[in-house]
């Protein structure tokens, strides 16, 4: 059976055409593996895979992940990041080590109606696959994720009662119908910058954009990994949102739309 793999464009110039054609036929491909985003097994026989790529400054390394958890895409890591992942799985050096995975975190973004005062509003929750450490730390197994965005300005959100304040300089960018990044401001008080930005842009509704439209301003709530989850329904992200409010895992605001 032809294995059902994902190989972006991006990937396929960073590896070239010929490993990234062996890819697609399989030949070096698992046909199981654990998906770098959830950790949850995978088969790329059976199921939409993606080829993500870890780049590091002078080492690459494939992983691969459910489609549905992460496109296919590259990241970019630091070396000291994958020699240790290529060393903790080899015990050794790492040469010829195929398939590591580094825990490297990448922010999911989900975007959805949320009914709040009477209103259905449009909402982004972003949520990252893993836990995030603050920068220069040592690691220990901790998620500073929310203390970080608290920092930023983020304000706990302990219910959805009401809509919660806005976020100065910061702005969702929407453009030709889609969701293209998320912006914070720039050092300096310079050109705002990409705090999160999509690896090909995001497909929206049309009731989102509308929403959207109307009120020039996008809700915007963060999670730590695990807490929300990817929801097939509206109804099941609003349960979800309220039930990380109620366990205090819930920060949030309110940012204005750049773009149509």
């Amino acid at each position: 059976m032809p294995r059902m793999l994902d190989v972006s464009d991006d990937v396929r110039a960073e590896i070239g055409d010929e490993e990234a054609d062996r890819l697609l036929a399989g030949d070096n491909t698992p046909g199981s593996y654990d998906c770098t985003s959830c950790r949850t097994p995978g088969d790329a026989e059976q199921e939409r895979t993606s080829t993500v790529l870890f780049v590091g400054d002078e080492t690459a390394v494939l992983a691969f992940a459910h489609a549905t958890c992460l496109p296919s895409q590259i990241v970019a890591v630091s070396e000291e990041q994958l020699q240790g992942a290529v060393r903790s799985i080899t015990g050794e050096d790492g040469e010829g080590a195929a398939d590591v995975i580094p825990d490297q975190a990448v922010l999911g973004v989900t975007s959805g109606l949320v009914l709040i005062e009477g209103e259905l509003r449009p909402a982004l929750v972003v949520e990252p696959t893993g836990p995030i450490a603050r920068p220069g730390s040592t690691g220990g197994g901790g998620d500073d994720f929310l203390p970080l965005l608290i920092e930023q300005g983020f304000l706990p959100a302990t219910s959805l009662d009401g809509v919660p304040p806005g976020l100065p300089g910061w702005s969702v960018l929407l453009a030709m119908g889609q969701l293209h990044a998320i912006l914070q401001p720039g050092n300096n008080g310079g050109s705002p910058v990409a705090w999160w930005q999509a690896h090909h842009p995001l497909q929206v509704t049309e009731a989102w954009r509308a929403a959207a439209n109307k009120t020039q301003t996008v809700l915007l709530f963060a999670a730590p990994s695990g807490v929300i989850g990817r929801q097939p329904r509206e109804d099941l992200l609003r349960d979800a949102l309220d039930k990380a409010a109620a366990h205090g895992r819930l920060v949030a605001c309110t940012m204005p739309l750049a773009g149509t």
